[in-house]
């Protein structure tokens, strides 16, 4: 991999120390403690409103902490931003490819933007074809493609130049059952064949528990659980005296309920979302 993480004695993709973001009076994360492994398929769970959205914009140097500190792929976020937008690949839920040119112009574009070689943005291109299953739709307008083809579009503009470390937004809103099984079965592949780590939300419990090695789930600000998804429905059902679920857990930790209605603007941009992904 091409964007490989300096060797780091806790081999942590992603580490992150009393990490806080405020807005006035409000704290929208207040003191996150994380460490992701490399290599892991990482779910972060939470309400709207939960802090989700901030903790990645941090992460992704798109907004700064008010406090505490945070490392991405070895570097710290505030202090080398450039080294981690290297080493990162973010695909947000809002759809990010351009439905007027093709899928093979609209991964032309990405490697240009990434700085690749045109000899490098050639194979690439064609491998992340492949691997996505796009091959044979390349030349046809994005715009005629399924919402499914869309995401898996995305997935392949975001790897091009070799993430250590990938960034999801919900990556399956909108999308029908069969679809989300193919961008699943995508994500868990780039686990396996590039070793990328992922870190993935989603209000959707049997992605979180199809896709996450462990999960951590947000609660006004703050991280209320951590751990692997069988080792919380055995822990919680232990509590409760009865087998747990996904949704129990969700709803137990999460502090309210899965579908909460967020603000006007969150509910108007995912269902705009959901409808341009058919």
């Amino acid at each position: 991999m091409d964007n490989a993480s300096p060797d780091t004695p806790d081999g942590f993709a992603i580490k992150t120390s009393a990490l806080t973001r405020r807005f006035g009076n409000l704290t929208a994360a207040d003191s996150i403690e994380l460490n992701i492994p490399y290599g892991e398929i990482y779910g972060l769970l939470g309400a709207n409103g939960a802090g989700k959205s901030t903790l990645i914009k941090m992460l992704t140097t798109l907004l700064s902490p008010t406090s505490g500190s945070a490392e991405v792929g070895g570097y710290d976020i505030s202090k080398s931003p450039g080294e981690v937008r290297r080493r990162i690949g973010y695909v947000s839920q809002l759809v990010s490819a351009d439905g007027a040119l093709t899928g093979y112009e609209n991964l032309r574009l990405s490697g240009k933007l990434y700085g690749l070689p045109p000899k490098v943005r050639s194979e690439r291109i064609a491998n992340a074809l492949e691997f996505m299953g796009l091959a044979d739709a390349s030349s046809r307008l994005v715009r005629t493609y399924s919402g499914g083809m869309i995401r898996r579009l995305e997935l392949a503009q975001a790897m091009l130049h070799r993430p250590a470390i990938l960034f999801l937004d919900e990556p399956t809103i909108g999308l029908d059952p069969v679809a989300r099984r193919l961008v699943w079965d995508r994500l868990l592949s780039l686990r396996h064949d590039y070793g990328m780590t992922v870190l993935i939300t989603t209000h959707d419990m049997e992605e979180a528990e199809t896709l996450s090695d462990e999960l951590a789930i947000m609660h006004t600000g703050r991280i209320s659980v951590v751990g692997k998804p069988a080792e919380l429905r055995a822990s919680l059902g232990a509590e409760l005296g009865r087998d747990a679920t996904m949704d129990d857990v969700f709803v137990h930790y999460a502090g309210g309920l899965i579908h909460e209605s967020g603000s006007f603007s969150e509910v108007a941009q995912t269902r705009r979302t959901a409808r341009r992904l058919g």
